[in-house]
């Protein structure tokens, strides 16, 4: 199996494949002997740092607040899904034929979580500065108009810098549930201050589950 990621040619194939495959065709032994999630974790912690690192870079005179929703701007399911199809991943995802039947290739979440991993992969593949070459050329370079926009309403964001300035903390996330098929996986997720519940939120991504959650802890509000 061959992916043209310009200007990237893996070394080790063996990593792109395992960011593209689907736990669900692991018990059809198609694609890698593993899937993409451990890949996405990486890969999300590298994309952070590139992204963060580049607005701050660029805008010298933004705020904290501001540079954390530029971020969330950039990073959302919808913009790395989108950043997906321009690469054409939806083509090349190893799926089940169940999931493939029920459209798995063109779930937004599914996408994100895989543009993620093929992060985490070059990362592995090439390294930090190869990742970031791939990060700007395929996603803050398509994207800058989101930089000059407030499309998205981010509530991590604000929750954070609420309990930033309040607490001097930062809102801690848990997954407490995941239910439902593959292709229509629902996640429970809550957010704490100290170790106290502060809001629950589902969604049918862990982006969206931790938005509802923050937007919870902002409506309560007055008792934090």
């Amino acid at each position: 199996m061959t992916l043209a990621l310009p200007p990237l040619k893996f070394k080790r194939q063996g990593l792109l494949i395992q960011a593209l495959t689907h736990r669900s065709s692991l018990n059809e032994k198609i694609g890698a002997a593993s899937s993409y999630e451990r890949l996405e974790f990486l890969g999300d912690a590298v994309l952070e740092l590139i992204v963060s690192a580049y607005l701050f870079t660029a805008h010298p005179g933004l705020s904290e607040g501001k540079l954390t929703r530029f971020r969330a701007n950039l990073v959302q399911t919808k913009t790395l899904a989108a950043a997906a199809l321009s690469l054409h991943l939806d083509s090349y995802l190893i799926l089940s034929r169940g999931e493939k039947r029920s459209g798995g290739h063109k779930n937004p979440s599914l996408l994100a979580d895989c543009f993620e991993a093929v992060i985490g992969a070059i990362y592995l593949d090439q390294g930090l500065e190869a990742a970031k070459a791939f990060i700007v050329e395929h996603l803050i370079k398509p994207h800058q108009k989101l930089l000059a926009t407030a499309q998205v309403t981010d509530h991590k964001s604000l929750l954070q810098e609420k309990w930033q300035k309040s607490h001097q903390l930062t809102p801690h996330y848990r997954i407490v549930n995941t239910f439902g098929p593959d292709h229509n996986k629902q996640f429970t997720i809550r957010v704490y201050l100290k170790g106290e519940l502060q809001g629950e939120g589902k969604g049918k991504s862990k982006q969206a589950a931790q938005q509802q959650a923050a937007k919870a802890a902002l409506e309560k509000g007055s008792s934090i």
